[in-house]
């Protein structure tokens, strides 16, 4: 049986990946998939910690992250496309549609 500690590592990991991905990548796909990957280490950290504290209250929150991150990335990607087809770019420098 593997230790919480494991996890809470993987979690930490995978967060900081993706921080480091959202704050360094100019394509906003990139960026995306960098949102996943936190949404991905908070699951991964609830679902440890109610294993560890012997509840299912970290387990339902988790559900709902992830329902969450599935309408984010449904949305998210329906922009990227429609940005896409408006300016032909994914990079985040250049898509400037709401300056003035």
């Amino acid at each position: 049986m593997m230790h919480t500690e494991y996890y809470i590592f993987l979690s930490s990991a995978l967060f900081t990946i993706g921080v480091i991905g959202v704050l360094t990548r100019r394509n906003v796909l990139i960026i995306l998939m960098s949102i996943e990957l936190i949404l991905n280490a908070v699951n991964i950290n609830l679902v440890a910690l109610s294993q560890y504290f012997k509840s299912v209250d970290g387990q339902v929150f988790a559900i709902f992250v992830i329902t969450d991150a599935a309408a984010e990335a449904a949305v998210g990607l329906g922009l990227i496309i429609a940005l896409f087809r408006n300016k032909e770019t994914v990079n985040a420098d250049e898509i400037d549609l709401l300056k003035w």
